[in-house]
């Protein structure tokens, strides 16, 4: 990562945090319009632990975090990047923070859910060596989801 760029372990009550999550269903809202509404309750993650924060320099622009979902078991969510800096490669490292944070908290498995609709992100967890599985609660059923996993062994 250039100098500038630096990331922060902290939880989701952080404001920066807050302020990218904001953000990030803003632009939900604006592309997936009506079909979003499914998903908002699904995209709760107050009081967690684990979340990143990415800033260039003091701005915060990108973030994401874990959920648990069992002893050995987290979801990854809320992955975001600000449009200004996307295609700069920032994305790959929140999630391999998340995948090392993970690693040490021994969850053996990672599951993530997104939208059919968003290309680059499932090129990203493909190529991050994800999976797709069939899609796994609250998210059976819905069509525009895409639910993937990684072993973390």
């Amino acid at each position: 990562m250039p100098a500038a760029f630096f990331m922060k372990r902290t939880h989701t009550e952080d404001p920066d945090f807050i302020s990218l999550i904001r953000q990030l269903d803003h632009e939900l809202w604006n592309e997936l319009q009506e079909d979003q509404a499914t998903y908002d309750p699904f995209n709760n993650v107050a009081g967690m632990p684990n979340a990143i924060v990415l800033y260039d320099n003091d701005i915060p622009v990108a973030s994401g975090c874990l959920k648990k979902i069992s002893t050995d078991r987290a979801e990854v969510k809320r992955m975001f990047v600000q449009k200004a800096y996307r295609g700069r490669g920032l994305s790959k490292k929140i999630l391999k923070e998340l995948e090392t944070w993970a690693t040490e908290m021994n969850f053996r498995e990672l599951v993530l859910e997104t939208s059919v609709h968003f290309n680059t992100a499932k090129q990203l967890y493909l190529g991050a060596g994800f999976t797709i599985i069939p899609n796994y609660p609250p998210y059976v059923g819905l069509e525009d989801s895409v639910c993937m996993k990684k072993n973390m062994d």
